[in-house]
């Protein structure tokens, strides 16, 4: 069996322009989880699938949903402490 090749510059550069373009149809959907889009964005997923190498897809899917998850974390907190404020609290 063969060592993997590493992906050359160009292979990476075009992965992250299709997991870009990708994410970006899935934020026009207000899709977070990706796969979870339906028929939306097939053209831009079948050119990230075939762009980036599986291990890559799995890891920027992944990293996705946990920046959306922290990016809802801090504006929670966020408000809370609007509210907090509102209400006389000070830290």
């Amino acid at each position: 069996m063969s060592t993997p090749v590493a992906p050359s510059r160009e292979d990476r550069k075009r992965c992250w322009e299709s997991r870009d373009i990708y994410f970006s149809c899935l934020d026009a959907a207000q899709v977070v989880v990706p796969g979870e889009e339906g028929t939306k964005c097939d053209a831009q997923k079948k050119a990230y699938g075939t762009d980036c190498a599986k291990s890559w897809v799995d890891y920027f899917n992944k990293r996705r949903v946990l920046a959306e998850r922290q990016k809802a974390t801090l504006k929670e907190v966020e408000r809370q402490r609007l509210e907090a404020e509102a209400k006389g609290f000070r830290r």
